[in-house]
């Protein structure tokens, strides 16, 4: 079992930019497909963005391509979410998570085995 700890959220006006970080721990972040998910109140759990275990492909949904962007460091077990160009509508919890389907950056959570607690993001008009 991998463990993940997101951090790098918090309260930031519109246009601006945040880098969410998600380490993993237990196991090596190299053989795990990655993606971040967020959360709104009141809302169903969005897909955000995915990357393969090697880094080379992504994949993203319309309403951040182009603002964000997903990278990994398996030297430091790390994936990253860097986010710019906020938006209100961006505020929700953001999760990230493990997938051991290695080579699909999927969009579907029910892909995805592991699940770090998420890390809140607020955007301010």
């Amino acid at each position: 079992q991998v463990l993940l700890v997101e951090s790098g959220g918090g309260l930031v006006q519109a246009g601006g930019s945040l880098r969410l970080s998600c380490t993993a721990s237990a196991r090596p972040l190299s053989i795990y497909a990655m993606g971040w998910f967020r959360q709104a109140p009141g809302k169903e759990r969005d897909f955000v963005a995915a990357i393969t275990s090697n880094g080379e492909s992504t994949n993203y949904p319309e309403s951040v391509k182009g603002r964000f962007t997903i990278s990994r460091d398996n030297a430091k077990n790390t994936v990253y979410l860097q986010m710019n160009s906020l938006k209100p509508e961006d505020t929700a919890i953001y999760y990230c998570a493990a997938s051991r389907n290695t080579y699909s950056p999927s969009s579907q959570s029910t892909n995805y085995h592991y699940w770090g607690q998420g890390t809140q993001v607020t955007v301010s008009s």
